[in-house]
């Protein structure tokens, strides 16, 4: 092992050693570490590339009241510390200053590592029994109608301000859209409501009412809890709790509570971090319009540029280790670095260069605490961007960039409003079901088409036209029936639109006299791209 003149677990230098407020060298604290809070440390990631230069790809740092720590900043020694458990547990039990005293309950970061008998925090045969239970409850989820509720869910959303022509994408999309989901997968679909998006938001901000708002989550989980034992369905909750592994009403309530606000808090700062770039980025958005990236290879590189989680407080060595380099003891305290490992040269020597097909990110951890509900968070946003993009494609952003503000953590970095205009438009009927029929519009004219077996018309499935494309921004444009009326009618959630000669199409809703023979069955490639967004 490497002998190091420094560990987290040694005290801290005396107070006269300290540099006082205003001093230049206020962002660093005993020992010389730089401070994670405070002046010099408003910017992380610029902090984190000083650290790396200055130290390698493990160096030590102090949290809040100077509390030492080891940053783990390299993607290879991330990966090795969340996929040794014999190594690093992730059981704040093991931290050695917890146990002596030095960080006691009253920390500012207490519910970062705070002990909970849930799957996160456990080992061995109990963390295999926990895990067991969330994953088997995730495996009966129906990823088809997931993506159905994802799609009526954002036409719901944008309905709320379409016709007004302008909107904040953070606190009008970004933050509902997934709790909406995760009520409805969780089995609580009735709790979603403006509150407990307002609840989860401020108990994650920390705020003087994050108790207040911690209870409310923790109350309608408990009402969940109940009905459910009482009288199981087709959720998540249900399987939860018949599941052969036995979990208690605690075990319950504690993993719906992980599920959903891990599930919620990820998803929101992703779905607003992705949104963000295509907004500023002419480049980005140059490539979704042009089929070079879809929207899911989009929502893969902002986990690569931008994860939801920055950091995870913490892992803790069971026993006297290396790491990087640096000497480990046991006890010691470490920060899983997930958005400065993904940024390691090693891995990224051009950090401006397409990620496209490269999954080996550390947005999600990895080993055996890897993230059980990735898939949903994907589907959530790779759903409701494509959706939103569909419904508003010339969406533009309502101020400056340099305007966009954000609220940072050491976990996470928080996008506080995306202000958009658009052309308004009126509202989806959100309860028809999805129609057969290809939206009437007259094609343009590169446009290959063949003719419809009843009207003669052309029919317009084919990639690249009425937004049923390649996951890119060119849903509708100029050719088509209207900014609207092609996009909405490819979802099936449109409302009848009349077509170029004056008619309108059938369906729920409309004139049963025409028409009076079978429809056409819809090409392979709409079948296709329909089975796809959960039509």
């Amino acid at each position: 092992m490497t002998p190091e003149p420094h560990s987290p677990a040694d005290r801290s230098l005396p107070e006269e050693a300290v540099p006082p407020p205003g001093c230049p060298a206020h962002a660093l604290g005993p020992g010389g570490a730089r401070r994670l809070y405070g002046p010099g440390a408003e910017d992380l990631g610029t902090l984190y590339e000083k650290l790396r230069a200055e130290h390698g790809t493990v160096a030590p740092v102090l949290i809040h009241d100077d509390v030492p720590l080891w940053a783990v900043l390299g993607h290879t020694e991330n990966l090795h510390m969340v996929r040794s458990p014999s190594q690093f547990t992730r059981d704040s039990r093991a931290w050695s200053l917890l146990e002596s005293g030095r960080v006691g309950p009253d920390h500012p970061l207490t519910p970062h590592f705070a002990w909970q008998p849930i799957c996160s925090y456990a080992e061995g045969d109990e963390h295999l029994r926990l895990r067991g239970a969330v994953t088997g409850a995730m495996s009966t989820i129906d990823y088809r109608g997931l993506r159905r509720y994802i799609n009526r869910a954002t036409q719901t959303l944008v309905n709320r301000f379409c016709e007004e022509g302008r909107a904040d994408l953070v606190g009008q999309f970004a933050d509902h859209l997934p709790m909406a989901v995760m009520c409805e997968v969780l089995g609580m679909a009735d709790e979603y409501g403006d509150r407990i998006v307002h609840a989860a938001r401020d108990m994650l901000k920390g705020t003087e009412t994050a108790i207040a708002s911690n209870q409310y989550i923790v109350d309608a989980l408990t009402r969940l809890t109940t009905r459910r034992r009482a009288q199981p369905e087709e959720d998540f909750a249900s399987h939860l709790v018949n599941h052969p592994a036995r979990l208690t009403d605690d075990e319950i309530r504690e993993h719906l509570r992980l599920v959903l606000i891990a599930a919620y808090e990820a998803t929101a700062n992703l779905i607003a971090n992705v949104l963000r770039v295509i907004l500023t980025d002419p480049r980005f958005r140059a490539q979704l319009n042009g089929g070079q990236m879809t929207v899911p290879e989009a929502v893969e590189q902002s986990l690569w540029d931008e994860p939801p989680f920055s950091s995870i407080l913490g892992y803790f060595a069971k026993q006297d280790t290396e790491l990087g380099g640096r000497r480990i003891r046991k006890g010691d305290g470490l920060l899983f670095a997930i958005a400065p490992g993904n940024l390691d040269p090693r891995v990224r020597p051009d950090p401006s260069a397409s990620m496209q097909g490269n999954r080996s990110h550390l947005a999600f951890g990895g080993g055996p605490h890897e993230c059980p509900g990735q898939d949903i968070g994907r589907a959530i946003a790779d759903t409701g961007i494509d959706a939103l993009l569909m419904r508003l494609p010339d969406i533009r952003l309502d101020c400056a960039e340099e305007e966009l503000r954000w609220t940072a953590s050491i976990a996470s970095r928080h996008l506080v409003e995306l202000p958009v205009r658009f052309e308004p438009r009126p509202p989806q009927d959100v309860t028809r079901r999805p129609a057969l029929r290809a939206p009437s519009a007259q094609s343009p004219g590169w446009l290959i088409t063949t003719a419809g077996p009843e009207t003669g018309r052309p029919e317009t499935g084919g990639p690249g036209t009425g937004g049923l494309g390649t996951g890119g921004l060119g849903t509708t444009g100029p050719g088509t029936n209207g900014s609207a009326a092609a996009g909405l009618e490819a979802v099936g959630l449109a409302a009848a639109v009349p077509d170029t000669a004056g008619h309108t199409p059938t369906g729920p809703g409309t004139d049963p006299g025409r028409d009076a023979g079978p429809r056409p069955r819809p090409g392979l490639w709409r079948r296709v791209l329909r089975w796809w967004r959960g039509n």
